[in-house]
């Protein structure tokens, strides 16, 4: 993805976080490789404060594992980020319609 374009697609990173985090628990480095393989290349400087952004807005809600000396962040879909997200795909869906139509 073009540096120049990131812009672009910070919304659509932040709708795979929610979609996923819908599916079931997430945590930072499984999202970057997640969104590597959908071709987004975000480094841990621009995901983690996304993820703490959806969490201040109160669509993730974050709990910490300890596994021996390292923590790991998990993060849950909450009943706000579920409205959201349903939202957004209305959104997203009406969206490409008009994009993908047949003229």
């Amino acid at each position: 993805m073009p540096r120049d374009d990131r812009d672009l697609y910070s919304g659509l990173i932040r709708l795979h976080i929610l979609h996923h985090a819908e599916k079931g628990t997430i945590f930072g480095l499984g999202m970057i490789e997640e969104l590597s393989r959908h071709g987004y290349r975000p480094s841990a400087g621009t995901l983690y404060p996304i993820l703490h952004g959806l969490e201040a807005k109160g669509y993730l809600r974050a709990t910490e594992q300890r596994n021996g000396r390292h923590t790991r962040r998990l993060y849950r879909l909450t009943p706000a980020g579920r409205r959201a997200l349903i939202a957004a795909k209305a959104k997203v869906r009406e969206l490409f319609g008009e994009l993908f139509e047949v003229e």
